[in-house]
């Protein structure tokens, strides 16, 4: 066991580098039918009357309807993001089960995840180890998007959604969800020493 800081880090025996498998990442949403999301998000600022006529003097029609389009434009815009975050989580969920497959086949790894030994690694650890080793994510936040992947098992159609929930309450649900599912197997985080593993970030297209 180590501390550093406010950290407790888990020993790795030896000295060796050790290498997980790779993180394959797909990459953002490609959207087949524009045309049908934008359809989708303008009935859902219809229903939810986000964009009331009476909230202008004097609106014109056309003032209302550009203001109608804007406002479905945002929400399919926040619809795409969370889609990207959703598939981050569902790459990252991925990679920790072939990390633990790893971890079970090397002598020198496989203490590290027995819960009857203290500290061990949760699986939130290699979440940590993703952040420690600062890859490169484009804008995605780590535990979001692992958060939204624990709360959607697929990710639902834009109409599931309230434009509340595309626009303010998606990113306390998804870190309520993470920080709930990191205390599962725990009291106390502890973390895998970054500099004890490598791995590759690799980029998939549809």
């Amino acid at each position: 066991m180590e501390i550093i800081g406010n950290r407790l880090y888990v020993e790795v025996p030896g000295d060796r580098l050790h290498e997980l498998p790779p993180l394959l990442v797909r990459g953002s949403p490609t959207v087949k039918r524009l045309d049908r999301m934008m359809e989708l998000a303008t009935g859902i600022v219809e229903d939810e009357h986000l964009v009331r006529e009476g909230a202008a003097l004097d609106p014109g029609p056309e003032d209302v309807d550009r203001r109608k389009h804007e406002m479905a434009l945002n929400l399919a815009d926040e619809y795409l993001k969370l889609l990207g975050h959703w598939r981050w989580g569902d790459s990252i969920l991925e990679w920790i089960r072939q990390c633990e497959i790893t971890f079970e086949s090397q002598a020198a790894l496989r203490s590290l995840l027995r819960p009857d030994l203290w500290p061990h690694a949760s699986r939130s650890s290699f979440v940590a180890l993703l952040a420690d080793k600062a890859i490169r994510t484009d804008g995605i936040g780590i535990e979001k998007a692992v958060g939204l992947r624990l709360t959607f098992r697929l990710p639902p159609p834009i109409l599931c959604f309230s434009d509340q929930f595309l626009f303010y309450l998606n990113a306390s649900v998804a870190d309520t969800a993470y920080q709930s599912w990191a205390k599962l197997s725990a009291d106390l985080q502890v973390f895998l020493p970054p500099e004890r593993f490598c791995f590759q970030v690799v980029n998939m297209a549809d």
